[in-house]
């Protein structure tokens, strides 16, 4: 398992890949991360909604309402056209960051 520390600063990026996709809700969200995954990274839910609360502030998604299942109704996100490039930001952030650990760790 993937410890939150080493992956805590590309949340944002991540739920923003997914939503780049799809609208989606919270649950739907943390079962696409744990499932692509495969279990090594499992998301809390408060870091979740934190999440989702710092990306709407932000203007890198919207909510709105879905519908309603167990009585409680849904929200969902959607990115953004300002989330859709910061994204791509994030991307190539990721690379550049991937190459210089990579020099260090691979040998490179």
């Amino acid at each position: 398992m993937i410890s939150s520390d080493g992956i805590r600063g590309y949340n944002d990026a991540i739920i923003l890949s997914i939503l780049n996709k799809n609208d989606s809700y919270g649950y739907e969200i943390s079962k696409t991360i744990r499932e692509r995954t495969n279990d090594s990274y499992v998301i809390k839910e408060t870091t979740l909604y934190s999440v989702f609360a710092r990306l709407e502030k932000n203007q890198l998604v919207v909510s709105y309402p879905g519908e309603v299942t167990h009585g409680k109704k849904r929200t969902y996100y959607k990115i953004t056209e300002i989330g859709r490039n910061l994204l791509e930001e994030k991307k190539q952030e990721w690379l550049t960051t991937k190459d210089v650990v990579d020099q260090f760790l691979e040998g490179k």
